[in-house]
């Protein structure tokens, strides 16, 4: 987006919007699709898929008007922050009709299945099958840390569809049904005692050759474009809300006959009763930068100089952020910012992680509605770690930017031209014993 005078008339046409528009009577599905519909929940996205074509500045200006104003924000999630981007630049014009407007709208909530339990880094040797059957694949196999699966609607699946191609380039990536017979969603419990993340097993599920991605072996590419979006965070969307999250329990077809009245009630209790460390802002109430300024906390300077690093991190992390959702929002791909803000994350995290306790101090460990902020200081140590595993860990990060940005050798990688069948890697090398032992 260009200069001040067009901001200026965008945030005049969003307050004339939210005016009209925002009645706590409503329900949130028909609230989310009058924000579909006036281009404004999506900013970023193209205009004829329900967005402005503007840019990232846009974000700003409209997410603060939507604060000011109390409005539940547009509909938020993995579907939405990586899924519709990845329609858009792999699908077809059938595709981007039928998923694009679920999407904007928040019709359908998507989780990702993409780890699995021998193919975390090494993504590209995942081992999902999927056996073509008429207009139908056959899947099987097992997915481990879906966040959100068990109130999905659809599920982002990359999966093995030739075993003589080598493992970059046999690979689908299709848009799964998740409610049908052969999916099986186990929670797992995580030390926080949340359960946040599933694993999944495949038997013989059904997915329409409709929901292909591109062509048969271009998976690759499409998850490329995913793990972009998701390493440079939630982009394109405006507006916060408790009605975005999936761990709320609801799916986001019963969710959206909620009336708006009693979402936003039920989102100032949860901020009283149950605020979240887990990404607490620069600012925000659990903030290092907050927590020292409460009655009794530790403020003495080394303390105090790891507040003012914690600070300068999460700006430049910021900075960062809107570096990539910029290069993402101009079909760059997958460049270095993103995994420049994926680490830039990690240590603002780790900071974070040490000073709550260290500002609170033995009350920083305590869990349960009794501690200090229900417990959220200890939760957001325990969380801590993960943020340096999700999305790509950060060694992988590093050769990201090691190979692309400094120019260094690739890490030899012997397997990457051998078809998959011969690769001697988690349930393939099984199998191939298997046939050794007959």
């Amino acid at each position: 987006m260009g200069g001040a005078s067009e901001l200026d008339e965008l945030r005049d046409e969003a307050v004339a919007f939210l005016d009209e528009h925002w009645d706590l009577d409503l329900t949130l599905g028909a609230w989310w699709e009058a924000l579909a519909r006036s281009g404004l929940g999506f900013p970023t996205w193209p205009t004829e898929w329900f967005g402005r074509a503007l840019g990232n500045d846009a974000l700003g200006v409209l997410g603060e008007l939507f604060r000011a104003h109390g409005a539940v924000g547009a509909p938020g999630g993995l579907g939405q922050m990586m899924g519709g981007p990845v329609v858009m630049r792999h699908g077809n014009d059938d595709q981007q009709q039928r998923h694009l407007w679920n999407l904007a709208s928040g019709a359908e909530s998507w989780c990702q299945f993409f780890s699995e339990p021998g193919s975390g880094s090494d993504l590209a040797s995942a081992q999902t099958r999927a056996v073509r059957d008429g207009d139908e694949w056959v899947v099987n196999g097992q997915k481990v840390w879906t966040s959100g699966a068990r109130t999905a609607d659809r599920g982002m699946l990359l999966a093995r569809v030739d075993m003589d191609a080598p493992k970059h380039r046999g690979l689908g990536y299709f848009i799964i049904q998740v409610e049908q017979p052969g999916i099986d969603i186990r929670p797992l419990k995580q030390m926080t005692g949340d359960a946040n993340f599933n694993e999944v097993f495949f038997t013989d599920a059904r997915v329409a050759d409709a929901d292909l991605i591109g062509r048969p072996g271009d998976g690759w590419a499409a998850a490329v474009t995913t793990l972009a979006f998701e390493r440079s965070g939630r982009a394109g969307v405006v507006g916060v809300g408790v009605t975005q999250r999936s761990d709320l329990g609801e799916r986001r077809r019963d969710l959206r006959n909620r009336k708006l009245g009693e979402l936003v009630e039920r989102r100032g209790a949860r901020r009283t009763t149950s605020p979240d460390a887990r990404n607490p802002g620069i600012a925000g109430p659990l903030s290092p930068v907050s927590l020292i300024g409460e009655p009794g906390a530790n403020r003495t300077d080394p303390v105090r100089q790891d507040v003012v690093r914690y600070y300068v991190q999460a700006r430049v992390n910021a900075m960062s952020q809107e570096r990539a959702r910029a290069d993402a929002a101009a079909g760059k791909g997958a460049g270095p910012a993103s995994s420049i803000t994926k680490l830039a994350r990690s240590v603002a995290t780790r900071i974070n992680r040490d000073l709550g306790p260290a500002i609170l101090g033995a009350a920083g460990m305590l869990a349960g509605a009794e501690a200090p902020h229900g417990g959220a200081i200890a939760h957001s140590t325990l969380q801590a770690p993960s943020t340096s595993i999700a999305g790509g860990t950060d060694e992988i990060q590093h050769n990201i930017l090691g190979e692309r940005v400094l120019g260094l050798p690739r890490e030899p990688q012997v397997d990457r031209d051998i078809p998959f069948r011969e690769l001697k890697v988690g349930t393939v090398r099984a199998e191939a014993r298997g046939k050794e032992e007959q």
